[in-house]
């Protein structure tokens, strides 16, 4: 499988990281790039990063762009690559009062130019009761 893209959404903590890993194992074997968009900004989110290393092969490629996911795209050494999570990045972006539509444009001017697969993990953020606060909401 080659110049995809390939979206899997749903609720968070639904198991999305995880099926999405294996679809990218399935794909790439061993040779997979994966780009990790969460930074560890309190106790629980570091150990949730920390989950999630554990669980991905040792032969994976690591980026860590929590805003340079283009360039991060670019830069991957394997034609699979896996971003987790768009949810976290967007966020990233707006909380660093950067535009999302140029980013998300030129992300996917990137994997267009790049010929990579890229699988896409996002939360269905609005999914259920109105999120509480105005970013979530935006």
């Amino acid at each position: 499988m080659q110049n995809h893209l390939v979206l899997i959404t749903g609720g968070a903590r639904a198991g999305k990281s995880r099926f999405a890993q294996a679809q990218a194992l399935a794909l790439g074997q061993a040779q997979v790039s994966f780009i990790a968009t969460a930074e560890p900004l309190d106790g629980e989110m570091r150990q949730r990063i920390a989950k999630h290393r554990a669980e991905r092969p040792p032969t994976w490629e690591t980026l860590e762009a929590p805003l340079e996911v283009p360039q991060a795209l670019q830069e991957a050494r394997h034609g699979v690559v896996l971003l987790d999570c768009l949810t976290l990045w967007v966020s990233n972006l707006m909380l660093a009062g950067l535009e999302v539509l140029p980013a998300l444009e030129h992300l996917l001017a990137v994997r267009a130019q790049t010929g990579k697969t890229l699988l896409v993990v996002s939360n269905e953020v609005g999914l259920g009761v109105v999120p509480e606060n105005s970013l979530a909401r935006h």
